[in-house]
């Protein structure tokens, strides 16, 4: 019988089914894992978008009645608008502050419990809080404080304020005045005064921390701490912190209002006290004429005096103040005591008189410094004086400091020492007793450089000493003329404006405008203009033209200085109008200055302004930098261009109308005057009058 083999029931043969489900099983773990890597694909792109597209580019951090601060992610820039977005007030590049790389957030706020407060920490270097100060509703004003505060001691904090769309004002005076500063271009480096004859690149004798923008904005910086600030022309300035290990934080309030003069009419109180002092305004009838002697001995010197007040009473042209340099006041000095310092005071060995001197107006020169090969300092030397002089400390006597001035190596007189401060005031008191003079002018806040180690010595931080120095000028009396100031302007002393090149360019003739505008707004207004025709460099002036326009622009500022005598032109109409010119400034000029002068130490308000103080919101205001007002009544508008006889003026303020003073002639205000003419003899002044 045949054999019958057994048959399988399932249609798929037993091997078949588990070699598929072994291949169906890998099949279905392959599509899973793409799946995944699908989605956290998608995921990662979704999060890139995000961040990159999708998340807003602006936040809102805090936000006032009127303005805002906007944090801007992509350019990491703070910016202050108002509130509608229609005005932007200022941008603040911040991005400089760790990795400029790395894009940071900022968003979350550590400080989220306080409305008016935002705290961040910004990529691990610097803690940044900001507070915003909200006044009453009386004033239109709200500021923002920033403090930023490094994590470690090698962090270098840096913001810089863009210019563009934006005229500043402010900061510190320079060798080539600007106004606005948006054309200046200085390097980055620490803010405090300078001698601008040795280092021209520097910041000059007028410095404030304070920074005015025309989209109604004020930057403030803190008084305390280290301080460096960079121009880049065209388009921002820089604030940066010094690095140390004490990590010094990097301070400043934004401020901002309707307009720029009605904030900085808020907030300039603030650069000084508020009990405003007039100095002596009989300063401003006087004409100062610096004399320059041929010879290098008091005898010669008194000689050259001498003649010079004769040639001044022969020519017409008063009396006047002669100035003497430091130099010359030391040659008269030496011919009655020898000035050195000791335990008992000076040494007051007379030997004659100077009678005819005494009968003069002669202003002399002092300054706080003392040259290395001076007996006086060799004396104080050996007597055990030397702490009269700023010094390092060391284990067995102090060391000298020192620094260079006019050429020479000197010391400076330690003015934290009460001994050393009496031992110069009985130097004055001694100078007094001898030449009767009228004015001391005292220099040497804006000295050279110190040693290195003097910058970290608590009593030279910053410009503490061009501040004790003014204190100093105070102890002498009214009468004293300092040339330099920070957080002084309320004290009653004229300053002298830096000197400027015999030249018609904006180191010459065209920055006297700018300079006074500058002094002006930071509260110097009682200003002495450096000499008709500059002063800086060698010889006298021979451009008469130059003489002229210069003449007629320093007419109008408080007071004449000259350097070059108006008769070693040999003409007659030089003269001639060297006299017009002094007695238009006293009849018509200084009248108006003793007028503003109470209304500046009653408001603050400057008495020289720019245009833009009767225009605020007029663009066209902001870049004049060849016309200045005197309170709200005078329009001054002199010629600084050579071989020109026109000009284009500008009229402020559409609201009023302006009179010709030369042709009695009307112009509405908020008109620009072309091709005006004006004479070589002439200067175009307008008063204004209300419609």
């Amino acid at each position: 019988m045949p054999h019958t083999r057994n048959r399988n029931p399932s249609p798929i043969p037993e091997v078949t089914w588990d070699t598929g489900l072994k291949e169906m099983n890998e099949t279905w773990k392959g599509a899973i894992a793409c799946l995944g890597v699908a989605i956290f694909f998608v995921m990662t792109i979704g999060i890139i978008y995000w961040q990159v597209v999708d998340q807003p580019n602006k936040n809102w951090i805090l936000k006032g009645s009127f303005s805002g601060l906007i944090w801007e992610r992509r350019s990491q820039t703070l910016v202050i608008q108002t509130l509608t977005e229609d005005k932007t007030f200022v941008e603040i590049d911040v991005g400089n502050v760790g990795n400029p790389d790395t894009e940071v957030p900022f968003v979350r706020n550590l400080c989220w419990l306080n409305k008016t407060e935002f705290c961040y920490t910004w990529d691990s270097v610097a803690d940044v809080k900001i507070s915003l100060d909200i006044p009453d509703t009386l004033h239109r004003t709200e500021c923002y404080s920033m403090t930023w505060t490094p994590v470690h001691c090698h962090v270098h904090l840096k913001d810089c304020v863009s210019m563009a769309n934006v005229s500043w004002y402010g900061g510190a005076s320079v060798s080539v005045p600007s106004w606005p500063i948006n054309e200046a271009n200085v390097s980055m480096q620490a803010f405090i005064m300078s001698d601008l004859r040795d280092n021209p690149s520097g910041y000059g004798s007028v410095l404030e921390r304070y920074f005015l923008g025309s989209s109604g904005v004020a930057v403030l910086v803190a008084p305390q701490g280290p301080l460096l600030v960079g121009v880049e022309s065209g388009e921002q300035f820089c604030l940066q912190s010094g690095s140390s290990l004490d990590r010094p934080p990097l301070q400043y309030t934004v401020c901002v209002g309707d307009n720029l003069r009605d904030l900085h009419q808020e907030v300039a109180p603030q650069l000084s006290l508020p009990s405003r002092e007039l100095p002596d305004l009989g300063i401003l009838r006087q004409t100062f004429w610096k004399f320059l002697p041929h010879e290098d001995s008091g005898l010669s010197v008194e000689r050259e005096l001498r003649t010079f007040s004769n040639r001044l009473r022969r020519h017409h042209l008063g009396e006047g103040v002669i100035v003497l340099n430091e130099h010359s006041t030391s040659l008269l000095a030496n011919m009655d005591h020898d000035g050195s310092p000791s335990r008992r005071g000076l040494s007051k060995r007379q030997s004659r008189d100077l009678a005819f001197v005494k009968l003069l107006n002669i202003s002399v020169t002092l300054s706080p410094l003392l040259s290395v090969d001076t007996r006086p300092f060799q004396t104080s030397m050996r007597d055990g004086t030397d702490n009269y002089w700023l010094s390092r400390p060391s284990h067995t006597r102090p060391v000298p400091l020192l620094t260079q001035w006019k050429g020479k190596y000197c010391v400076k007189l330690n003015l934290s020492s009460a001994e050393a401060v009496d031992w110069f005031l009985e130097r004055v008191s001694a100078l007094q007793a001898h030449l009767s003079m009228e004015y001391v002018i005292l220099e040497g806040g804006e000295g050279g450089p110190l040693e290195e180690a003097a910058q970290s010595t608590h009593a030279l931080s910053g410009d503490d000493y061009a501040q004790q120095l003014v204190e100093l000028a105070g102890r002498i009396g009214d009468n004293t003329i300092v040339t330099s100031g920070t957080r002084s302007s309320h004290r009653p002393h004229f300053i002298r404006m830096g000197r400027l090149r015999s030249e018609w360019s904006y180191a010459g003739i065209r920055g006297i405008i700018p300079a006074l505008l500058h002094y002006s707004l930071l509260g110097y207004n009682f200003v002495i203009p450096d000499a008709v025709g500059g002063s800086l460099g060698e010889g006298l002036v021979a451009d008469v033209e130059l003489y002229a326009r210069w003449l007629e622009i320093v007419a109008f500022l408080p007071v004449m200085a000259f350097h070059t005598p108006p008769w070693d032109f040999g003409e007659d109409w030089t003269l001639n109008l060297t006299r017009f010119y002094v007695s238009k400034h006293q009849d018509f000029v200084v009248p108006f200055i003793m007028k503003y002068a109470e209304v500046w130490q009653a408001s603050g308000d400057p008495i020289y302004r720019p245009l833009w103080w009767m225009s605020p919101d007029d663009e066209l205001t902001f870049t004049v930098d060849d016309q200045f007002l005197i309170g709200d009544e005078v329009l001054v508008a002199p010629v600084t261009e050579k071989g020109a006889t026109h000009r284009d003026i500008y009229l402020p303020d559409a609201e009023a109308q302006w009179q010709d003073t030369a042709g009695a002639q009307v112009y509405d205000g908020g008109t620009m005057l072309y091709d005006y003419p004006v004479a070589l003899d002439e200067v175009a002044v307008f008063l204004r009058r209300n419609s």
